[in-house]
């Protein structure tokens, strides 16, 4: 008896080993992802930083180059710090 390409499947698994393992299709597309990120990885570590000087803007600084010092926008009323409400939404009235 002749072996056609149709008997030559890969090995069949146990059920049960079967349904815990992912589609083929997803386990391409998780090891594409992994092999993309690892390639960015490998490319933005060879360039270096990018702007060395820039420092995290939170903390105290230096001074700074903000001319109104307040590190708003000016001109925009209503855009601030929320006010406080006068009652609970939908508490006891």
């Amino acid at each position: 008896m002749s072996s056609s390409p149709a008997d030559r499947r890969r090995p069949v698994l146990p059920p049960a080993v079967q349904r815990l393992l992912p589609a083929r299709p997803v386990a391409g597309f998780a090891v594409l992802l992994a092999v993309l990120f690892a390639l960015s990885y490998a490319a933005g570590s060879a360039a270096g930083p990018v702007a060395p000087g820039l420092r995290p803007g939170g903390g105290a600084g230096t001074g700074g180059t903000d001319p109104a010092g307040g590190g708003g926008m000016g001109g925009m009323p209503g855009m601030g710090a929320a006010a406080p409400r006068a009652g609970i939404v939908g508490g006891a009235r």
